[in-house]
């Protein structure tokens, strides 16, 4: 034992008191029945017909940026070395041209982890309407991923100058693509996630998933607002209200444990939005009865910003800590 180490016990006891308690609830502490788990401890799981060695989706980020070919292919690196899902930024500016191609062709990184594309609903109504919703498809093949997100966004697009505004249900352009398109279709909301009505009429679809999107996390539509300036800002400030409603991911894990049924044609979840920490993501993994994984993001995008070893080191902590909380967190 290390003179140093006790030393340091000694004069830091008194700071290291915990001032309050990480409830868990429906959870157990159980020190006594696990060892301590090894560096390829197992957290394998099913999800999208294809094997997890992590339970966690890495989360739409960014799309179209000049960093986005750097933070994509550090996230692949990423998914690939341990086995987590990735859904791309929005492939929007590949609808117009392919100048930014090699930003999202990354699959050749992650030949076996799920890699999937992402649109808005504003561009797919769109699509709807021009009947070109092969675009998607062939943009899907081109980047050798495995399926497609719609992400629906209406306060996001009505909060920025230059937003899109929707013509026609999304659930009808949703709708659409499912009876057009050949690959797997996940549908998420991008920070204020979906209420019961909404979740179930996406449980009645024949997804590939759905991603929760929850309040909590990043929030697209505080975004928007906080991109104006000066005078814009002052005019627009009624607005900041809207970013602050909608449901967190536990609330959503709630709705989804009392409207699940055997009929549902969608049975999987992302649960994503506001999730802060490796031991959050395994209360809600645990709490929701449904086959699910954990998306995350931000966290992430820190450091997938910087070199592929400073992304590597977070991911094999985060790891880590499912595991620990997998072998001493018990369900009572």
């Amino acid at each position: 034992m290390s003179k140093d180490r006790k030393k340091d016990h000694i004069e830091m006891a008194f700071n290291s008191v915990p001032s309050e308690q990480f409830l868990m609830d429906g959870f157990a502490y159980e020190p006594l029945m696990e060892a301590h788990p090894t560096d390829n401890g197992q957290l394998d799981r099913e999800f999208l017909g294809m094997n997890f060695k992590m339970p966690v989706w890495v989360s739409s980020m960014t799309g179209g940026t000049e960093m986005a070919s750097v933070i994509n292919t550090n996230l692949a690196k990423a998914c690939g070395e341990f086995g987590m899902g990735l859904g791309l930024g929005s492939c929007r500016p590949l609808l117009d041209d392919n100048n930014r191609f090699g930003d999202f062709d990354i699959k050749h990184l992650m030949p076996e982890a799920p890699l999937f594309t992402n649109f808005g609903i504003a561009q797919i109504e769109e699509l709807v309407d021009a009947n070109s919703l092969s675009e998607i498809d062939n943009i899907t093949k081109s980047l050798k991923a495995d399926g497609i997100i719609i992400h629906v966004n209406p306060l996001q697009e009505w909060n920025q100058p230059e937003g899109d505004r929707f013509k026609r249900a999304p659930l009808e352009s949703i709708k659409a693509v499912l009876a057009q398109s050949s690959y797997q279709i996940i549908v998420k909301e991008v920070g204020q996630g979906f209420g019961p009505k909404s979740l179930k009429s996406l449980m009645d679809l024949p997804l590939a998933a759905i991603e929760f999107g929850a309040f909590g996390g990043t929030n697209f539509t505080l975004l928007e607002q906080a991109r104006l300036l000066g005078d814009e800002s002052g005019k627009r400030a009624h607005r900041n209200e809207f970013g602050h409603i909608g449901h967190s991911a536990l609330e959503m894990v709630t709705f989804v444990n009392e409207l699940r049924s055997d009929a549902d044609k969608c049975q999987r979840f992302i649960i994503s939005g506001g999730v802060k920490s490796p031991l959050d993501a395994y209360r809600l993994l645990q709490q929701l009865n449904a086959n699910s994984v954990v998306g995350v993001a931000s966290g992430f995008l820190k450091y997938a910003m910087k070199d592929y070893d400073y992304l590597r080191e977070y991911v094999a902590e985060y790891k880590d800590c499912l595991l620990m909380a997998n072998a001493f967190l018990k369900r009572v």
